[in-house]
C-alpha cells in the first residue's frame, strides 16, 4: 500500500466507526467489536507508513486545492507519524478500557460516547499527517468539536458547565488568536507549509516575531499554557476513559504537537534563537511548570491533581520549543512520547479505583493499595516516570530538556526543571503511600483490624480496566530502554537544511 492510501485510510477508518456505532447501536457487543477492529486496524495503517517512509519525509499528497496556496494536503514527517503511532496505539488499549469502565460503572449512552471517541481519533490522525497549518487548523477544530459532548457525556449541571469552559476557552482561542496567526503568516510569506527550517525568516523582524509568537502560543489552547489552562481541570468531570483521551491520546497531545510544529517548521529553530522572540514564552512555560505544581499538591481529588500535573508536564514541551535549541526540540518531541505512556497511566488507575470503590479522594484511598495491588503498582511506575526515575521513560525526555537548557546557557531552566522534579515527588508519591503504607484510621480498635485485614483480599476491578494500565506501566519501562531510537527517530527534524 502507498503512503498516500495509507494516511487517508487512518483518517477515514475511525471515521467510519463513528457511523458503525450508530449503525450497531442496538448490539453492544457488535458495536464495541467493530471499533476495536477500526483500532487495530488504524494502528496497522500507521505501521505500513511507519515501513514506507521511516524517519524520513514523503512527498506532499493534496486532496484538493481552496484557494492558490492554500490547500488541504496531507504528508509524513518523523514528528507527525511518531504522534500517530502513540495515538493510534494508546487507541486500542483505551478502547478496551473504556469498554470495561463503561459497563463496569454502569454509565449510559455507550453508542454516542465510541461514536465521538472515534471522531476524535480521526480528527487527530488528520492532525499528525497534516503538511501545512490550514489542513492542522481544520483538523484542531474537529478535534474541539467531537471531544465537547465527551466531556458533557454525564449530562449532569456540573458536566454541562465544564463542557461549556472546555469548548469556551478552545475555540475562542483557536479562532480569536490562532487563526489571526495563520491569516498573518499567510498574509507575510504566501504559504502555510511545514518546511524544515521555518518559513517567516526574511518575512518578519524585530518584535513583531514574539507578537506573532504570542498569537500562536496562546491560540494554540491546548497547550494548556497558563493562564489559558481552566478548560483542562474543569473537563475533569468527564468519565475517566475520556479523561485518558484528553491527556494522552489526542487533546492535550494535539496542543502540544502543535506548538512544536509551530516552532521547528514555521518559525524555525535558528530563527527562533538569533531574534530572541521565545525567551518570554520559555519563561511563561517556566511559570507554568511550577504552578501548576504548586496547585497540584493542594487537590485531594485525585483526577484535579493530576490535571494540574498535565498542565505543568505540558509546559515543559513548551519549554523545549521555546529554548530554542535542538536538544530542547528533541526532548520535547520524545516528552509527547514518555508523558503519554506515563500520563495514561495515572489516568487509567484513576478510573480502576473509582470502578472498584467508588473513590475520587485521594484522603479516601487509605489502604486501597493492599486491596488493588496492580493498580496501585501500575501507578506508581507511571508516576516515577512523571517524576523523572531512571528506569522509567520519562528520564531521558527530561534529561535531553536540561541538555537543551545548558545549550542555550539557561541555568535557570535548569534548576527549573529540578525543582520540578521535586515537586512532582510531593504531589505524586503521597498517592501511593497512603495507598500500600498508611494504617486504616478508624478510631475503633476493632473495626480498625477488620478493615485491615479486608486490605489484604484482592479486590480489583474487572480485567479490562486494570490490564490496560498494567500493560502501559509496562510500557514505560519499555521506552526507557528504547529511548534513543526515539531520539534517533526524532533527529531529522532539527536537521539543517
Amino acid at each position: 500500500m502507498d503512503t498516500g492510501t495509507a494516511i487517508l485510510l487512518s483518517i477515514l477508518v475511525p471515521f467510519a466507526a463513528v457511523f458503525g456505532n450508530l449503525i450497531l447501536r442496538n448490539n453492544p457487543n457488535a458495536r464495541d467489536g467493530m471499533t476495536l477492529v477500526a483500532a487495530v486496524l488504524t494502528f496497522l495503517l500507521v505501521l505500513r507508513i511507519l515501513a514506507n517512509e521511516g524517519n524520513g519525509t514523503s512527498e506532499t499528497y493534496t486532496l484538493f486545492s481552496i484557494l492558490p496556496g492554500i490547500d488541504i494536503a496531507f504528508n509524513v514527517e518523523p514528528l507527525g507519524l511518531m504522534f500517530a503511532i502513540i495515538a493510534s496505539g494508546l487507541w486500542i488499549l483505551t478502547h478496551l478500557y473504556g469498554i470495561g469502565y463503561m459497563r463496569g460503572n454502569d454509565e449510559k449512552h455507550h453508542t454516542r460516547f465510541f461514536a465521538c471517541f472515534a471522531f476524535a481519533i480521526s480528527s487527530v490522525m488528520g492532525i499528525a499527517f497534516s503538511a501545512n497549518m490550514f489542513t492542522l487548523f481544520l483538523f484542531y477544530e474537529a478535534l474541539t468539536i467531537s471531544t465537547y459532548p465527551l466531556v458533557a457525556h454525564k449530562g449532569t449541571p456540573e458536566a454541562i458547565k465544564g463542557a461549556r469552559t472546555y469548548l469556551g476557552i478552545l475555540i475562542g482561542t483557536s479562532i480569536g488568536l490562532q487563526l489571526v496567526a495563520v491569516v498573518w503568516t499567510f498574509t507575510i510569506t504566501g504559504t502555510l507549509d511545514f518546511t524544515r527550517g521555518g518559513i517567516l525568516e526574511g518575512h518578519i523582524a524585530g518584535p513583531m516575531v514574539a507578537v506573532l509568537l504570542g498569537l500562536y502560543a496562546f491560540g494554540i489552547g491546548k497547550a494548556a499554557l497558563m493562564p489559558f489552562h481552566r478548560w483542562l481541570p474543569a473537563a475533569m468531570v468527564a468519565p475517566t476513559p475520556v479523561s485518558a483521551l484528553l491527556h494522552a491520546v489526542a487533546v492535550v497531545k494535539a496542543g502540544v504537537f502543535t506548538m512544536l510544529k509551530v516552532g521547528i517548521y514555521i518559525f524555525g529553530i535558528d530563527f527562533l534563537a538569533s531574534s530572541g522572540a521565545s525567551v518570554w514564552l520559555m519563561w511563561l512555560a517556566a511559570f507554568s511548570i511550577v504552578a501548576a505544581s504548586v496547585v497540584a499538591m493542594t487537590k485531594d481529588n485525585l483526577k484535579a491533581r493530576l490535571a494540574y500535573s498535565t498542565i505543568s508536564q505540558l509546559s515543559y514541551i513548551t519549554l523545549g520549543m521555546a529554548l530554542a535549541t535542538s536538544m530542547g526540540a528533541l526532548g520535547g518531541g520524545m516528552h509527547i512520547a514518555t508523558h503519554a505512556m506515563g500520563k495514561i497511566t495515572l489516568f487509567m488507575c484513576a478510573g480502576s479505583i473509582y470502578v472498584a470503590t467508588h473513590k475520587t479522594e485521594i484522603s479516601q484511598m487509605t489502604g486501597l493499595g493492599r486491596r488493588m495491588p496492580i493498580t496501585f503498582a501500575a501507578f506508581l511506575i507511571g508516576a516515577l516516570s512523571i517524576i523523572g526515575l531512571p528506569p522509567f521513560a520519562g528520564s531521558w525526555s527530561k534529561w535531553l530538556l536540561v541538555v537543551g537548557a545548558a545549550d542555550a546557557s539557561q541555568w535557570v531552566m535548569i534548576a527549573v526543571l529540578m525543582v520540578s522534579s521535586l515537586l512532582n515527588v510531593a504531589y505524586l508519591m503521597p498517592v501511593v503511600a497512603r495507598g500500600f503504607f498508611l494504617p486504616n484510621p478508624d478510631p475503633d480498635a476493632e473495626a480498625a483490624t477488620r478493615a485491615d485485614e479486608a486490605t489484604r483480599t484482592v479486590r480489583e476491578a474487572n480485567v479490562l480496566v486494570w490490564a490496560p494500565p498494567a500493560v502501559t506501566a509496562l510500557g514505560c519501562v519499555f521506552l526507557f530502554f528504547y529511548a534513543s531510537e526515539i531520539q534517533t527517530f526524532l533527529s531529522p527534524i532539527v536537521a539543517a537544511n
